[in-house]
Order: structure tokens, then C-alpha cells, then sequence
């Protein structure tokens, strides 16, 4: 499944120099910052695999923290730009393209396109009754979700079915420095740190990118997954083991409560079909050709970068 449009600008993701950096944007009035999954949809195929029993390491909270308030936010936010989809009274939450509502934890069929989805009502019956409104966002929505406590910069709550080679369960209540401690050349991300709690703890709205090139086709990169390894060769033949990775990261603000619900929409396409023309080609040769060799480590690169620039010289042209 590609994303919409609207949810990943390469040109302004794939930059040369590439720096890790926090790379916010202005979100304009009126962008959504979030898509619903359709019946059958990729995403939400995958998030019932990664919501499935035993207990999902996806979904992770501190002990004692009120997730409600987020939640809640999360739910009218969804129904502000998703009506025909989702519905939220104060109190109940309905998937309408899905079929099921929940209200308090219990869990009740509601009007549908269609008859209530058997797998997300078994999906979401598993889970424990407080984790139920939280399941049912995350298979309405394309999204993954963290609550973030912009007053101390820890994240306390996740929500995160289809991680980027990162474990939710290792990452909670952990500080903002804790989490991207382990990224390569984070100097720059480690310093804007507290400039950017206090920035998505504000009503602004903002969004920014990332994005990887991997040998694994599912959205779902939890590395408790069997690791694939890239079998390196020629140009053409290592491009066509590639996948092009990417997120749209947005925050929506939640000024009184001193939190962000961050947001993460993954994406997951075949590199031919993706750098789809010589200016893509051209961008991505230069951001890839920039990288640091600690970089290139991070991201499992440095032993198909040659070959991966040469696919992309070639397809850029002269």
C-alpha cells in the first residue's frame, strides 16, 4: 500500500547533506495528520499479525500513568478528519468502515459498510478492557502512536504496531535523549532536544520525515523478527532486493495536559517503483553518497551503498 500524496514529500525528506536532525515542518491549516485503514487495507492487515496474542509488545504504558486524556484527543482528532469513518461522542468510539465501537473498555458491534470485521472484534476482544480504545485507534488509523510528556520529555505510552527496527517494549518512560541515544551522528538531535518538547507542546502543529532503505518488505520491522540480510551483487540486482522505507512523522498538541500524541505513518515500497523518476534518482544518489560511515552502519548500508549508487546514477542519467 502506498501512502497518500499528502503524507510523504520526498524532496523535502531527501536532502544532501544528509544530517540526522529533527527536520520539523509547519503543518498548514486544514493538512490531516492522519489516514483511516480501509477493509483489507496493507496497514491494517498487518497491525491484527502484530496486535495478535500473547500480549503485543506494541502496546507498552508506565505503570500508573492516565493515558485517557490522550486517547480521548486522539479519538475526536480522528473523527474531525475522518467522519466517515470514525465517530467519537465523548464516551464512545466507533471504527464505522471496521464495524465496532468501544465505550469504558466494552466492546460492541456497531453500523458498518458492510458486517462487523470478525478478526478486529476477536483482535480487540483479547485485549484487556483498558487497552481496547487504545486497539481500536490503532486499527482505524494507518498510524502508530506514542503519548509524549512534553513538560519532561519522557514518553510514558506507546502505541506502535510497526516499529522501524526499534523494540516499543525497550523505549518506554524512557527521556528523548534515552530514546535516540542508540542513532548514529545525533548530535544535532540530541541538542534540539528541549527546543522541540517545547515546540509540539505548543498549539502549532508539526510534522517532519524519515526515511531508510531495507531488504524487508513488511511494515512491521520489530527486530525481534527473523533478520533479513541483503545478498549483495550488481547494481540491478541489489535494487531489486530494496525496499524503500519511509515515515511521516506529525504531533498533535495537547497544550493542557503538558502532552503530543506523536504520530507515525510507515510506509514500505519496492525502490524501482518508488524513485520513479532521474530527480529522485538524482536526490537520493546524493543524500546516500553524503552519508557518514557511522551512518551507513545504523541504517545496515555500507556493504550495498556502491551498488545502490550505481542503480541510481544509472537511472538518474546524465
Amino acid at each position: 500500500m502506498a501512502t497518500p500524496p499528502d503524507a510523504f514529500d520526498f524532496f523535502a525528506a531527501v536532502q544532501a547533506p544528509m544530517r540526522m536532525q529533527p527536520g520539523l515542518r509547519r503543518l498548514a491549516p486544514g493538512v490531516p495528520q492522519l489516514h483511516a485503514n480501509r477493509r483489507g487495507s496493507h496497514h491494517l492487515q498487518e497491525k491484527l499479525r502484530a496486535l495478535a496474542p500473547p500480549a503485543p509488545p506494541g502496546l507498552q504504558c508506565v505503570a500508573g500513568f492516565d493515558a485517557t486524556p490522550g486517547l480521548h484527543a486522539l479519538a475526536a482528532h480522528a473523527a474531525a478528519e475522518h467522519p466517515q469513518a470514525f465517530a467519537w461522542d465523548g464516551e464512545t468510539a466507533r471504527a464505522r468502515w471496521l464495524g465496532w465501537s468501544v465505550r469504558a473498555g466494552d466492546l460492541q458491534p456497531c453500523a458498518a459498510d458492510g458486517e462487523p470485521l470478525p478478526e478486529v472484534g476477536a483482535c480487540l476482544q483479547a485485549l484487556a478492557p483498558g487497552w481496547r480504545l487504545a486497539g481500536l485507534l490503532a486499527l482505524a488509523l494507518a498510524e502508530d502512536f506514542a503519548l509524549v510528556d512534553t513538560r519532561s520529555a519522557h514518553i510514558p505510552w506507546l502505541a506502535v504496531l510497526l516499529p522501524t527496527h526499534w523494540a516499543p517494549e525497550r523505549k518506554v518512560g524512557l527521556h528523548f535523549a534515552q530514546v535516540h541515544a542508540p542513532v548514529a551522528d545525533n548530535r544535532l538531535l540530541l541538542a534540539a532536544g528541549e527546543g522541540l518538547m517545547r515546540l509540539v507542546g505548543a498549539p502549532q502543529r508539526w510534522e517532519r520525515f524519515v526515511w531508510t532503505i531495507t531488504p524487508r518488505p513488511t511494515l512491521n520491522a520489530h527486530p525481534g523478527l527473523p533478520p533479513l540480510a541483503w545478498q549483495p551483487a550488481g547494481a540491478d540486482a541489489v535494487a531489486g532486493q530494496a525496499w524503500w522505507r519511509t515515515e511521516r512523522q506529525t504531533f498533535i498538541p495537547l497544550p493542557q495536559a503538558g502532552l503530543a500524541v506523536f504520530t507515525i505513518l510507515v510506509d514500505c515500497q519496492p525502490l524501482t517503483q518508488a524513485i520513479d523518476s532521474a530527480a529522485k534518482a538524482q536526490r537520493l544518489h546524493d543524500a546516500l553518497a553524503s552519508m557518514s560511515p557511522a551512518v551507513l552502519q545504523y541504517r545496515h548500508l555500507g556493504e550495498v551503498r556502491d551498488a545502490l549508487l550505481a542503480w541510481l546514477a544509472q537511472r538518474a542519467g546524465p
